[in-house]
């Protein structure tokens, strides 16, 4: 997805091939449909995109959306803002086999510090959970969930939390919620967590703080199926490692992470990293504005290495850029 950009403004969901030709798949008009989408996609077997807009639908506060491999776009839900409801999602979904849709929204809900929603296959929407903004956390910002075999979902929030900087939780089934990590923030642990969480075969837990830590520009961490945290490494936010990273990491079957830092490398533009299973940090690539600044959202890996993502600013156009890093 595109955030602007487009006829009206409102932003896009676009098809890049593999010899670097884009196609529009379609343009928000900021009304009924919905408009500015900030989150990721989820494709099923058939094709069709499932996502979220910040704003528009029915009543303004945003959208659960499908587009179909013609472009033609469904609103599934739109928020109603609220108590009970949620409001302006700013991340992407999960889908379960059955076709239901999981979800954040940073705001609204019955104490307005956001909620995880649900949106069954026939477009019915329910709150499973309202964070009360305490120990439960608060504003599920720039995040997407993690679905086990199960059925629990995993995510995290940049507030709440008895220090405010955020949390790690579990949601069951039964929309029971269970805090696994309560983020300390100062030199010695993380604060302010975005992307979506990361799990091992194991079951241990892995992501990204955005602030804090020892260099207080973010941290890797990992949380044991016991609720045990472990720093894996804190951002410096100088020209060997980047700063500020708010997409999560992904994993490969050797352990090792791979994710991209906001800000920070030589030009200040942002990095890619990869961080070995042992801890060591290496600078796949460090933007320059020309091939692209500040990514955003994250990372996705093949199965030749091959990296991908997309940059908020830069690029021939200074409008962001879709990229590859190969290994």
């Amino acid at each position: 997805t595109a955030y602007t950009g487009a006829t009206a403004g409102y932003g896009t969901v676009f098809k890049v091939d593999p010899k670097g030709n884009e196609t529009v798949l379609y343009s928000f008009t900021g009304g009924n449909d919905g408009g500015s989408p900030v989150g990721g996609l989820v494709r099923d077997t058939e094709g069709n995109l499932y996502g979220t807009t910040q704003y528009g639908g029915i009543s303004g506060y945003g959208a659960v959306f499908k587009v179909d491999k013609s472009g033609n776009e469904t609103v599934l839900y739109s928020f109603q803002g609220g108590q009970g409801d949620g409001c302006n999602p700013y991340g992407g979904l999960v889908r379960d086999t059955e076709g239901n849709l999981y979800g954040t929204t940073p705001s609204c809900g019955n104490s307005n510090n956001g909620t995880v929603f649900k949106v069954a296959k026939n477009g019915n929407g329910s709150l499973l959970h309202s964070f009360a903004g305490g120990k439960d956390g608060a504003d599920p910002l720039y995040t997407a969930l993690l679905l086990d075999a199960k059925g629990n979902l995993y995510g995290v929030t940049a507030e709440g939390g008895s220090q405010n900087d955020g949390v790690l939780y579990k949601l069951s089934p039964k929309r029971k919620l269970t805090i696994l990590h309560t983020f300390m923030g100062g030199t010695k642990d993380g604060c302010f967590a975005h992307g979506t969480p990361a799990m091992d075969k194991q079951g241990n837990l892995y992501g990204t703080t955005s602030r804090c830590g020892s260099g207080s520009e973010g941290t890797v961490w990992k949380v044991s199926a016991k609720g045990k945290e472990t720093v894996l490494y804190n951002f410096a936010g100088g020209s060997s490692d980047g700063a500020n990273p708010i997409g999560g990491v992904i994993l490969d079957a050797q352990g090792n992470f791979y994710g991209d830092t906001d800000s920070g490398g030589p030009s200040d533009d942002g990095t890619i990293f990869e961080l070995s299973n042992k801890g060591t940090l290496t600078l796949l690539h460090s933007f320059a504005g020309s091939d692209g600044g500040t990514p955003f959202g994250g990372v996705i890996r093949d199965a030749k290495g091959n990296l991908y993502g997309t940059t908020l600013e830069g690029g021939s156009a200074g409008d962001g850029v879709v990229w590859k890093l190969t290994p």
